[in-house]
């Protein structure tokens, strides 16, 4: 039977080479498998430039709609080009004239059109969001699915009051 001495004792070294080479290997799996995803209502807004110029112009001619904020930052008025939308949902009436305007029997992403979103300074943001939905699109509800009206939006420069 072998006696260990207390006062001797074996150091133990790690090969740092064959782990270098796992994690790299690693590293290299998991570059390799990643898939971007696109993230869900992905839509192509186009901001105002910093210096109030505005936006590139577009080849067709460019929808025009401006939000007026009204007391307390509530929506006032929905306009479609110089024509006022009015009543209980204005939204639904500025869907429904887009609709119209670009003939969305085409099917989804036939329209090249471009809508510029003139908004108050000092509107209620939930406001913008419900004019860019009924802008986008809307969910055919003969079939589920939803169709596609316009995607590019641009914004107009805002001015502080």
């Amino acid at each position: 039977m072998k006696i260990r001495h207390a006062d001797r004792r074996e150091q133990i070294t790690l090969q740092m080479t064959p782990m270098i080479d796992i994690v790299f290997q690693l590293l290299i799996f998991f570059v390799f498998t990643f898939k971007i995803v696109l993230p869900e209502g992905d839509f192509n807004i186009r901001m105002p430039a910093a210096s109030g110029e505005s936006a590139e112009e577009s080849e067709t001619p460019v929808i025009r709609v401006r939000l007026r904020a009204g007391e307390n930052r509530n929506l006032a008025a929905v306009e479609l080009g110089d024509t006022p939308l009015t009543g209980d949902n204005p939204f639904g009436q500025l869907q429904a004239r887009i609709r119209g305007m670009i003939d969305d029997s085409a099917g989804p992403g036939s329209s090249d059109q471009e809508v510029e979103l003139d908004c108050d300074y000092d509107l209620r943001y939930r406001y913008v969001i419900q004019a860019i939905t009924a802008i986008t699109g809307y969910v055919d509800p003969t079939t589920n699915e939803q169709v596609k009206l316009i995607e590019k939006v641009r914004f107009a420069p805002t001015s502080q009051p």
